[in-house]
């Protein structure tokens, strides 16, 4: 038994050591040299665009209600002026990025996942994966030893750098394709049945979208092209075939849904499992055991690869559809799964008089945080705090909160997502149930 263990032990240290070996194996820069010019192009484009649109005080400075990430209630936005200084920091950064040129790169890099990161958790109104995405491609390119110039076609970085983005960009696709393994998307052809026929005016393709198999054949185009794209792209003989279907995907989501620059930043980040002629370059062995600095570095991508392995499965420790509570629903890469919308009517009434009042929400609001504050648990229950504060100190006496909440998904009937008789001045936010959820039901004449 003993002679048994000990020989597992030394083949399981071996296989560790092998592995970290591999790893730590030095091999030609150029895929990833391609990587961060590509995404430090598009981060540039994108902050421009940001400024160009003036979304900064759309969707920063002029609203006078801003949502918050649970956590991080304490971020809030600088003025306009300073606003704009970060973000032609981060245009600046990302133009360094890009480059790669040594001695800025390192302050490059953390300037740009610092700004970045900070605009979007000022309002969780607008989170989209993507977002979380570029905050995680950020943050890695932070921890990589500095990268040559792009133009370096000789250099070297250690395999790791490249297994790491990858490994994120695999996390993303699969997850968002088991997230699709569902009744509504590949038997009911839903939301895609509802989303397509809406763009029946697009030229050559539109005419398509009206066919009533069109929809189903998306859907289970989608979930197999999201679970399998990774594998493709990394096997070598499939890889140009698969980084073609890549263009076309990204290219259609990109004309038929108003998602910014993410097919292009898909687009350019699955260029990293090209070998770019590296292959005709051995890695070469690296000197000595693993550093202090290198074991640590090594801990701490353990640490954040299984938080994104396990984290997206926490819906599971929740009843209910995750699409109608959305506990669980964010940062799980659950891409584009569900048309949803909802009507929220709120109610102070004073505790000590008894009078009522319906709250105007536009008053507050601006229509896109009025829209996605009225299907998200969360955001309404944020809104009815500020609600409640926003009254007493217009002098209501212990002001009462309630809300009537009306949400359809899928296209279904709308039914009461909120117990309208809690007083959601109760209530409080956390990673524990919302009781004050009521249960999604989902019955036969219900179905589309």
């Amino acid at each position: 038994m003993l002679k048994s263990t000990f020989l597992s032990n030394l083949l399981a240290s071996i296989r560790i050591e092998a592995l970290s070996t591999t790893l730590r194996e030095r091999v030609r820069a150029t895929p990833f040299s391609v990587f961060r010019g590509v995404f430090g192009l598009l981060m540039a484009v994108g902050t421009a665009r940001f400024m160009w649109l003036g979304w900064i005080e759309d969707h920063y400075t002029t609203p006078i209600v801003h949502f918050h990430y649970w956590g991080f209630e304490w971020i809030e936005p600088f003025s306009t002026g300073t606003l704009y200084v970060l973000h032609w920091l981060m245009l600046l950064a990302a133009f360094g990025v890009m480059l790669g040129t040594r001695w800025l790169y390192r302050l490059s890099a953390v300037t740009l996942f610092l700004t970045f990161t900070y605009t979007e958790l000022i309002d969780l109104t607008y989170y989209l994966n993507h977002y979380y995405y570029v905050s995680i491609v950020c943050a890695f390119l932070c921890i990589v030893p500095s990268p040559p110039p792009i133009w370096d076609t000789e250099a070297r970085v250690p395999r790791w750098v490249l297994v790491i983005f990858k490994l994120q960009i695999a996390i993303v696709y699969i997850y968002a394709g088991l997230a699709k393994i569902n009744y509504d998307w590949l038997i009911l052809a839903l939301p895609l049945k509802i989303w397509l026929p809406a763009h029946d005016n697009i030229p050559i393709l539109g005419p398509l979208f009206t066919w009533s198999v069109t929809p189903y054949i998306f859907s289970w185009f989608g979930m197999l092209y999201d679970c399998l794209i990774v594998f493709f792209l990394l096997y070598r003989r499939t890889r140009v075939w698969a980084y073609v279907t890549v263009i076309i995907f990204h290219s259609l989501t990109g004309l038929l849904f108003q998602i910014g620059i993410f097919p292009l930043v898909m687009m350019g980040g699955t260029l990293i499992f090209f070998d770019f002629g590296t292959r005709k370059s051995p890695a070469t062995l690296p000197k000595g055991p693993p550093k202090t600095k290198e074991r640590i570095l090594a801990a701490v991508l353990l640490i954040h690869f299984t938080f994104q392995l396990l984290f997206p499965w926490r819906y599971l420790l929740y009843e209910g559809n995750v699409s109608w509570t959305e506990q669980g629903y964010r940062f799980g890469w659950r891409v584009m799964l569900m048309e949803k919308a909802g009507t929220a009517t709120f109610y102070v009434k004073d505790s000590q008089t008894g009078r009522e009042g319906v709250v105007d929400n536009r008053e507050f609001l601006n229509p896109h945080q009025e829209k996605q504050m009225a299907m998200q648990p969360d955001m309404i229950l944020q809104f009815a705090h500020f609600l409640g504060a926003y009254y007493a100190e217009k002098g209501v006496h212990s002001p009462q909160v309630r809300a009537e909440v009306y949400v359809t998904l899928n296209g279904r009937p709308s039914q009461l997502l909120i117990d309208p008789t809690v007083n959601l001045m109760k209530e409080t936010d956390s990673f524990g149930p919302k009781k004050w959820i009521v249960p999604y039901e989902k019955d036969a004449k219900n179905a589309l």
